[in-house]
């Protein structure tokens, strides 16, 4: 398995995923930059992304949904704050409504994706914070911590298939 390390730390407020893959940087990031890349693994193995905006660029944009074995649409937005190629990429990640625009109603959180050269490959650290305990646990309860174990899971093929 790719991950190899989940950390939820309740006094910090953050959730912590390290993953470790043998190919190199650049091939890692392509997987975040390329968004019909970003769409065969952001999302667990049944719920597949549709990537419908795409820009990694600071004050940029990237729109999603996911879609259920039922047909149901769930929709979800990053806004980038840095981005910094081929090694980190910092985001706030929320929710939107069914028009596609982001859903106040909902928690955000604030993700720093870093990738660096480990072991003759690649390792990357996804850190999520959340703003309060209440919204790191609704997250959880959603199913966060095991959709981001089953979505990083699937970067491994991708990375094999070159």
């Amino acid at each position: 398995m790719t991950v190899t390390n989940v950390d939820k730390d309740l006094e910090r407020l953050t959730l912590t995923v390290i993953a470790d893959f043998t190919a190199p940087v650049e091939r890692v990031w392509q997987l975040w930059a390329d968004p019909r890349l970003l769409e065969r693994w952001w999302g667990p193995p049944a719920y597949p992304a549709t990537v419908q905006e795409h820009d990694l660029t600071p004050g940029g944009e990237v729109r999603y949904f996911m879609t259920s074995p039922e047909g149901e649409k769930f929709g979800g937005w990053w806004r980038i704050t840095t981005a910094t190629a081929p090694t980190a990429l910092e985001f706030t990640d929320g929710f939107s409504g069914p028009d596609g625009e982001p859903n106040p109603e909902m928690p955000t959180t604030s993700v720093r994706m870093t990738l660096g050269e480990h072991e003759g490959g690649t390792r990357m650290e996804l850190r999520s914070v959340f703003d309060t305990r209440e919204q790191m646990e609704q997250l959880a309860e959603m199913g966060m911590v095991e959709g981001l174990r089953q979505s990083i899971g699937q970067m491994d093929d991708l990375l094999a298939a070159g």
